[in-house]
């Protein structure tokens, strides 16, 4: 991420938004479970409303700097943080009763590697668990805040497909176009 874009993460306008409205909106009617995965948490906003959710919560993040960080300020939690490529999990098959990533799909570089990246987490998910998250829709104002950033959005359209060729069943994704987002859920097969 860039560093505009690292400074929105952690501001509190970013953390109401979060708390007030997209969690909300992407967890309503979804019962993770105890045991829970989180791809991408970034600086941990999402982790912090996360942990009272779950048992236990394992975030795995690629950067290596906001992994460490993660790591160090939730140590002694029920979270456990693992720097990690989320397209080649290092987590045993079928581990997790549920799998969150919220606005973190358009970070991965391609794709393919979106698609690696389903199809890892469905591995690592119990047969029956639930995959829900956001990710954005683009606006000029979203574009600005990724130059010189990754940038691979992600059509809602087509998610449902790709969520099917991942292992998943019964994918749905409702966007919510004034908010300039959309949520999905699929169940592991």
């Amino acid at each position: 991420m860039n560093r505009a874009h690292r400074w929105l993460c952690r501001s509190a306008h970013w953390r109401r938004t979060v708390e007030d409205r997209l969690l909300p909106w992407a967890l309503d009617g979804v019962d993770l479970g105890a045991e829970v995965l989180e791809v991408g948490p970034g600086p941990g906003i999402t982790t912090d409303l996360l942990r009272a959710r779950a048992r236990r919560l394992t975030c795995v993040e690629i950067d290596r700097a906001l992994a460490a960080a993660l790591a160090a300020r939730l140590a002694g939690t029920n979270v456990t943080v693992l720097r990690a490529d989320a397209t080649a999990l290092p987590l045993p098959d079928a581990r997790f009763d549920g799998a969150v990533g919220f606005t973190m799909l358009h970070h991965v570089p391609s794709r393919g590697r979106q698609d690696r990246l389903l199809a890892e987490v469905a591995r690592v998910l119990r047969p029956g668990a639930v995959f829900a998250g956001t990710d954005s829709l683009y606006s000029r104002l979203f574009g600005a805040l990724h130059l010189f950033d990754t940038m691979v959005l992600v059509d809602p359209a087509g998610l449902p497909a790709r969520l099917e060729a991942a292992g998943f069943v019964a994918p749905r994704v409702d966007v919510d176009a004034a908010g300039g987002r959309f949520r999905f859920r699929a169940t592991r097969a």
